[in-house]
């Protein structure tokens, strides 16, 4: 993070912007932790291709690699909205989601959207994580 960046110490993005594009992986927001739209990459940011099984598990990782510089983990999740390239994998994908969602108690909406492009499968979150007192 550098001071351009920064809002305040409450306000700040998290993760390196790609410099390609006009936003933060995820944006800290008071309590909250909003997260742009992931899609299934490794922890070398390479794109991961395979089922929509594979995707949706890898997809889950790469927001947990991103809100894992906060301190929070999937089962502080509140919200997630999936866009499927192809609403014909929703039971496949609703599986997979399960397996890799564990606990969280969460809202969720998924869609169908053309805009998913060279993947099956993007998420966006918003997470619940309170920012730690100040010592």
């Amino acid at each position: 993070m550098n001071d351009s960046t920064k809002k305040s110490d409450a306000h700040y993005a998290i993760g390196k912007k790609n410099p390609n594009l006009p936003f933060h992986p995820a944006v800290r927001a008071g309590d909250y932790i909003f997260v742009s739209g992931q899609v299934p990459k490794d922890e070398n940011n390479n794109m991961i291709t395979g089922t929509i099984e594979e995707e949706t598990l890898a997809t889950l990782k790469t927001i947990e690699r991103v809100i894992a510089h906060e301190g929070a983990t999937l089962s502080d999740v509140v919200r997630i909205t999936t866009y499927l390239e192809d609403t014909r994998d929703f039971g496949r994908y609703n599986r997979a989601f399960l397996e890799g969602i564990g606990d969280a108690v969460l809202a969720r909406t998924t869609v169908e959207a053309r805009a998913v492009i060279n993947t099956k499968i993007e998420m966006d979150a918003i997470v619940y994580k309170p920012l730690a007192p100040k010592a």
